[in-house]
């Protein structure tokens, strides 16, 4: 039976962090994710968990100590925010190179500068093509659940890739919020006990960790990651289904909402989902067909899938978090409209630009989005398809 509780993001992230128990956490404090390693070395100092808490001067040392523990077989948690993942830089790619199944807590926050400490997604857009698995969370209880499956999609003998859990700062890391918890023993069945197949502290079968990689081989090494990226769409939805089993709770690769016979679709990801759910609810009950796709898995991305879904609508608009600054679109934007492309799929398509740096963003500023789809749709026409939601002075 599942436990009622009620806690932050950011204490439900922790949580599922207890009850994995990792070999290691190397971590450095930074706002908004502070309180996540903050209540974890709680759990360690109490007993709780018998991880090895490794607490460093740096975010980029945090991401050095996770790979040199990765590497040497220890399943390694992290937590990290926007500056802390940009001084993790080098590192980030490393990671994902040397195929370690590190998982990371993105708790997501504009990137400086200048300095702000709330919420946008300037750093997981930025860390897109690290080659991390991203998976996005709208409320604590998916920030709970994502973290849970990422272990099992991460370690997964055809992935093996690291992943990312995002979630929106302050937003929900620090809002409470209901949650159902699952059982210690349940959540230690599902992980299962970590057991790669090469590591360094294998005696037996001795290895290299980071080695030069000139012309004669770094494309081929390239290339298996890509297909690693593949694999994880197929894995992330066998982990789900597994999940929904003991919980109940369904996950795909995006979340449909009223999608059905809907018309005119906002596609946006993490907590931003809600406040469009609560739009596309008010415009039903007025006999309007407003539909929200939900992006719950950014990387790898279900370009070709999410395009199957909007043949029916009649106009589409998509809500970027963070700017690509090169005049042509977020970069959700960007992916959603290749997907549709490639399945031949010509809808009025535009992309607003929203929330920067914490700007506030209301049910009646999606109901805005919506009017501006209807008018579309009458006038058969796109006259700017790249526009900015809540810009103070914006026409």
């Amino acid at each position: 039976m599942s436990i009622r509780e009620r806690l932050s993001g950011n204490e439900a992230v922790a949580t599922a962090m207890k009850q994995i128990n990792p070999d290691v956490v190397a971590a450095f404090p930074i706002t908004p994710s502070t309180e996540i390693p903050q209540y974890f070395s709680t759990f360690v100092s109490n007993g709780q968990v018998d991880t090895n808490f490794v607490a460093v001067e740096s975010e980029h040392s945090a991401m050095s100590a996770c790979i040199g523990s990765e590497a040497a077989g220890a399943r390694t948690m992290t937590a990290t925010s926007a500056n802390g993942l940009s001084l993790m830089w080098e590192m980030i790619y490393i990671a994902s190179s040397l195929r370690l199944p590190i998982v990371m807590s993105l708790v997501n926050r504009a990137v400086s500068g200048p300095l702000n400490i709330h919420n946008d997604h300037s750093d997981a857009m930025g860390a897109r093509d690290s080659g991390w698995i991203q998976l996005f969370s709208e409320n604590n209880q998916e920030a709970y659940d994502n973290t849970i499956m990422a272990i099992r999609i991460a370690e997964h003998k055809d992935v093996k890739l690291p992943t990312m859990v995002c979630q929106d700062g302050f937003i929900t890391s620090h809002s409470i919020e209901n949650i159902e918890l699952i059982e210690d023993e349940k959540v230690k069945q599902f992980v299962g006990k970590y057991t790669p197949e090469h590591y360094l502290l294998d005696r037996e079968n001795p290895m290299a960790i980071g080695p030069l990689d000139l012309q004669a081989y770094l494309f081929e090494h390239k290339a298996q990651q890509g297909i690693a990226m593949k694999n994880a769409k197929k894995v992330i939805l066998e982990v789900a289904k597994e999940f929904e089993a003991m919980t109940g709770r369904k996950y795909e690769l995006y979340e449909k909402y009223k999608m059905e016979d809907a018309e005119y679709v906002i596609i946006c990801m993490n907590s931003t989902a809600g406040t469009a759910k609560a739009a596309a609810d008010e415009l039903r009950s007025q006999g309007i067909k407003a539909g929200v796709l939900k992006v719950r898995v950014f990387r790898p991305f279900p370009g070709e899938e999410i395009a199957k879904e909007l043949s029916n609508a009649k106009s589409i608009a998509i809500l970027d978090k963070a700017d690509s600054l090169n005049g042509q679109g977020g970069a959700l934007f960007e992916d959603v409209v290749s997907g549709m492309y490639h399945q031949k799929l010509n809808i009025p398509t535009i992309n607003y630009i929203y929330g920067i740096g914490g700007r506030d963003t209301t049910v009646n500023d999606i109901k805005s989005v919506y009017e501006d789809l209807m008018k579309i749709d009458e006038n058969s026409i796109v006259e700017n398809p790249y526009r900015y939601l809540g810009l103070r002075g914006d026409k």
